[in-house]
């Protein structure tokens, strides 16, 4: 396998709730008001994303994990997941509010979707004085309650509210209610599942006037009932070393502020690393082929990299690996 940091094109999701701030605020080559998502790199079958730059170029990323499974995911990777690759990246701007949701977990997915389950994180971009996001409920509630409340439109009055800005991080447990308010533009980081239940949708209609479907019953047996503080991630800012924000199951989140050149080992991983430009820009290089970065853009160095050089005079990364 040539080993050299890969860039992928993104993949643009129209969303009842989207809107421009991924062309004014990321820099993304797309028109239309109601972007919510762009797919940075994805594995989820009709949505792979493809290679944009070097050798393996027009490639899509199944493409390359069937010819290097090994050099691309690593040995860790094969070992847990087989050859699916298990993390999803997605930058988004939500002009409103989202629906409120939440995702099943690896078993229940596994058993009603054929799919792994989802457990995501987030990292706030940018947010509009104001912003909040609803995560989890105000207190420990019953099945029984929260149906009275669903049914009885006084479901929001159960649900926590929590104000963000720019540089918050929230790691989201599957099971755990909740739902990104708008005027947010965030990175979220996933496990490769587009598994969704919605709860609830303001009433609102889509472009043909007719309500989103509704998951109520499919929802029931994944929902976490409990009122736990456990979300919002606190976290290190020191310079040109990693500071851990999330140690997951399923992937491990740092913050990585670079203002020189910097080279990271990534011997002793066993698998891929993710590197997301949350501000600013830099140049990351391996065995000394360099792609250029910016804010809102995303690149994957493959397992068989022994080390990554990091060269920028001002940028924040998000370094992701499973």
């Amino acid at each position: 396998m040539e080993v050299y940091p890969l860039k992928f094109h993104p993949i643009f999701k129209q969303r009842l709730w989207g809107g421009n701030k991924l062309r004014t605020f990321l820099g993304k080559d797309v028109s239309g008001e109601d972007i919510g998502e762009s797919w940075e790199l994805s594995g989820v079958a009709g949505d792979v994303s493809v290679i944009a730059n070097g050798p393996y170029a027009g490639k899509s990323l199944w493409e390359l994990i069937e010819t290097f499974p090994e050099g691309l995911l690593g040995t860790g990777v094969l070992e847990r997941f087989g050859t699916e690759f298990p993390i999803l990246i997605k930058f988004l701007h939500a002009r409103e509010d989202l629906s409120i949701q939440l995702h099943p977990g690896d078993d229940l997915a596994r058993r009603r979707h054929n799919s792994f389950g989802k457990t995501e994180m987030w990292y706030i971009l940018d947010a509009e004085p104001g912003s909040e996001l609803i995560i989890g409920f105000n207190r420990d509630v019953s099945r029984e309650e929260y149906l009275q409340a669903l049914e009885g439109g006084k479901l929001l009055d159960l649900l926590h509210y929590e104000p963000v800005r720019e540089g918050d991080a929230f790691f989201i447990n599957n099971g755990k209610i909740h739902a990104i308010g708008g005027g947010i533009v965030l990175a979220e980081i996933q496990q490769s599942s587009d598994v969704t239940y919605r709860i609830y949708d303001f009433d609102r209609r889509d472009a043909n006037g007719n309500l989103r479907e509704l998951h109520t019953e499919l929802a029931l047996e994944a929902m976490d009932f409990q009122q736990k503080d456990d979300f919002r991630r606190s976290y290190g800012r020191k310079r040109n070393q990693p500071n851990p924000m999330v140690d997951s199951a399923y992937f491990k989140t740092a913050y990585l502020e670079v203002d020189k050149n910097l080279e990271r080992d990534l011997r002793g991983r066993k698998a891929f690393t993710i590197f997301l430009c949350v501000g600013g820009q830099a140049v990351i290089a391996v065995d000394g082929q360099a792609v250029q970065v910016r804010m809102g853009e995303t690149v994957l160095v493959p397992a068989a990299a022994g080390s990554v050089q990091i060269n920028s005079g001002g940028c924040r990364l998000l370094e992701v690996s499973p």
